[in-house]
């Protein structure tokens, strides 16, 4: 299956699987009246594999050498992808970035094969808003200097993420205009 196809097949999966219309709160704060479940399709065995597929094809050339995100979004989208290039001969590294510290075992921020200085990164999420919780992570990682070359979502929400991400080379898979969502 080629690039674009795997694209209309995974708009088509988002559209049927993980967008739910009603009244709800999002991560940013924000009230919407739907909601995009990202893990919906993230946790679907086909869902997962089209994201993955879709996402490996759009960091040829980053010459990366890991990939991850703020947990939970990322958490499926980075060892799937992470997976795909196993069999490339330029493995990538899949890491987490938590949300706090934890406060036992070895009370790491990010969790995975550690981040050297230098590596370049992807960072990947599934549904963004305004960009803030990647941001957060995105700012974790530059912590190791290691350095994003790259930030994917599944869906930007057109909240502002554009702006907080722009300098991170941000690249949305889809825009919200195109799961044909009414956003009043």
């Amino acid at each position: 299956m080629d690039e674009s196809s795997l694209k209309a097949e995974l708009l088509k999966f988002i559209k049927e699987k993980a967008l739910v219309k009603g009244e709800c709160t999002l991560a940013s704060g924000q009230k919407s009246n739907f909601y995009i479940d990202g893990k919906l399709v993230t946790l679907d065995a086909q869902g997962i594999f089209l994201a993955a597929k879709v996402v490996y094809s759009m960091i040829h050339g980053t010459q990366a050498d890991a990939v991850g995100g703020p947990t939970m979004g990322a958490d499926p989208i980075a060892a799937a992808v992470a997976l795909l290039s196993s069999q490339s001969g330029h493995p990538l590294k899949a890491f987490i970035v938590r949300k706090e510290t934890k406060s036992h075992g070895m009370q790491k921020m990010i969790e995975g094969p550690i981040l050297q200085e230098g590596d370049k990164v992807i960072m990947v999420e599934d549904v963004v808003t305004t960009g803030e919780s990647v941001l957060k992570a995105i700012k974790e990682v530059e912590k190791l200097k290691a350095r994003v070359v790259k930030v994917i979502c599944l869906v930007d929400r057109a909240a502002g993420a554009q702006d907080v991400l722009s300098s991170y080379n941000y690249s949305p898979v889809f825009q919200l205009s195109e799961l044909g969502v009414d956003q009043s």
